[in-house]
């Protein structure tokens, strides 16, 4: 690929706000879902901004970034959309959790 670096980011920030779009309108999709299926989820893509936003001195907290991701406080998200993880998902989850080739 051969963009100039400002192109290449823009194009990436676009990419990472349809993926976060994406993931709010799929709130039939667990988390433990995509961990299992992905080795991420919402989650670390607000652990990710985070670090990256410490890494930057923005002082952006966890609740903020978490924010930023779900479209709303994650208490929220979670009585509305999050469910009771099933005992395989629970299984498969603690396998790709002890591999961290497996997980972001």
């Amino acid at each position: 690929m051969t963009l100039d670096p400002q192109a290449r980011l823009e194009l990436e920030a676009a990419a990472y706000r349809r993926l976060v779009e994406h993931l709010r309108k799929r709130t039939d999709v667990q988390n433990i879902d995509l961990m299992n299926l992905a080795g991420f989820c919402r989650n670390c893509l607000s652990k990710w901004m985070k670090e990256e936003s410490d890494n930057k001195s923005l002082g952006l907290s966890l609740d903020e970034t978490r924010e930023a991701v779900y479209g709303m406080p994650y208490d929220v998200w979670k009585q509305l959309y999050q469910r009771e993880a099933a005992p395989d998902q629970q299984k498969q989850f603690a396998a790709v959790m002890a591999d961290p080739t497996k997980h972001g």
